[in-house]
């Protein structure tokens, strides 16, 4: 196939390229390289050292003589450069991650949500109104997340996307009905995947796209088979407090010495799936696509659940370290069940990777290699959720580095 990556340059988007091609695809990387400015204004960095995404694509085709394609676009902003450049490549396939991913990060500043509003919406939107227009039938697999359902604590197990419900007619007859699971969007990052379901919805219906919606669960790791080919290859590892997810935080803390931070009493549980996972499963949404007519088709991306002091204890023992339980800075439920349906993606071959397959002790290896990299003023989460929360929030963090330079 050819298939083009839209936001191939980042975290998820970079190891997918990588296997896809691989694999023996036809592989292209469009990307504006956001995340790298985004980078530059947190002032922080990976806590791998990433090169430039010419040089990696140079050591990609020195170590396997396959060569991946990379255009420099902004789709939320170009729309006809986009729709040109489609025009020309005409992939059989899009793979859709050119969004902003960052829950805290949406919530730092008014700003932050206008860009992440503006960038998400406008990227997917563009992208399937020139596909339309360009009347092509390439399969498009886009990277949602789990955060569209919300976090209940009604005991039901989460479905794959789509909902079950009697509607009651004026007659009094009932009637079932197949609707998309009720959006609860826990942050403006998650309000905009909501928003991109109902665009799905649309244009699946409208002009017959062939969609794939991937609600994808926190994703853990850094290494995949392709990016352990070379040493330049290596994926971005975010340990900061808006960027870097919960269990790849708790091992950069315990790797210098830093208190596990968990926020509220920890009770949040979440759905996790490994790098190397998330990666197979875009792959295995690439080969085996909808019809054209048929509804979005979505899968939710997760492999287990873990509540977040269970993983803070799970680190402690594995490496040491205390913990610190600091206050929330979102505002969510205290505790929380999650039970989730991940049947689709099981029956069409993924194998999944568990914390219990000894990849915690390969991570403890990455951080304590770059530690050196560390800032570790960037750690603390400090984009709260209401002006309310970031006072409290604030004081927290303020009295801890007090205490850390008086000690």
């Amino acid at each position: 196939m050819r298939i083009a990556i839209f936001g191939g340059d980042g975290f998820v988007g970079w190891p997918t390229a990588l296997h896809l091609s691989n694999a023996g695809h036809d592989v292209a990387i469009i990307d504006n390289l956001s995340r790298r400015r985004i980078d530059t204004e947190l002032g922080v960095q990976s806590l791998t050292p990433m090169d430039s995404i010419q040089e990696r694509l140079r050591i990609w085709k020195q170590e396997t003589d396959k060569e991946v394609v990379f255009e420099l676009l902004d789709i939320a902003e170009e729309y006809e450069r986009l729709k040109g450049w489609l025009g020309v490549w005409r992939p059989d396939a899009v793979v859709h991650l050119a969004q902003q991913r960052a829950a805290p990060y949406s919530m730092k500043s008014d700003r932050h949500k206008v860009y992440t509003v503006n960038n998400n919406v406008n990227a997917t939107h563009n992208l399937l109104t020139a596909l339309v227009e360009l009347g092509s039938d390439a399969h498009v697999v886009h990277m949602g997340t789990m955060g569209v359902y919300g976090y209940s604590t009604i005991g039901a197990t989460i479905p794959e996307g789509y909902l079950g419900v009697d509607v009651t007619k004026d007659d009094g007859e009932k009637v079932e009905q197949e609707i998309l699971y009720p959006a609860n969007p826990g942050s403006v990052y998650h309000m905009t995947k909501c928003l991109d379901q109902l665009i799905f919805q649309y244009y699946a219906k409208n002009d017959e796209l062939r969609i794939t919606d991937l609600h994808q669960g926190i994703v853990w790791g850094t290494h995949t088979a392709e990016t352990r080919v070379h040493e330049q290859l290596i994926n971005r590892f975010d340990y900061d407090g808006d960027y870097g997810t919960v269990l790849n935080r708790f091992l950069i803390q315990a790797a210098i010495g830093y208190p596990l931070t968990v926020h509220g009493t920890g009770g949040q549980t979440r759905a996790f799936i490994h790098i190397q996972d998330s990666v197979r499963c875009i792959e295995l949404a690439l080969t085996n696509p909808p019809q054209r007519g048929e509804r979005t088709r979505i899968y939710n991306q997760m492999t287990e659940t873990h509540r977040v002091r269970d993983l803070a204890e799970l680190v402690a023992r594995l490496v040491g370290g205390e913990i610190a339980y600091l206050p929330n800075p979102r505002k969510e439920a205290a505790e929380n069940d999650l039970k989730v349906s991940n049947a689709g993606l099981l029956g069409l071959g993924l194998d999944p990777i568990t914390l219990e397959n000894g990849l915690l002790s390969e991570l403890v290896d990455v951080a304590r290699k770059y530690k050196h990299r560390i800032d570790s003023t960037r750690i603390p989460c400090t984009s709260a959720w209401t002006k309310e929360i970031a006072k409290d929030v604030k004081e927290v963090i303020e009295l801890d580095q007090h205490r850390r330079t008086a000690g």
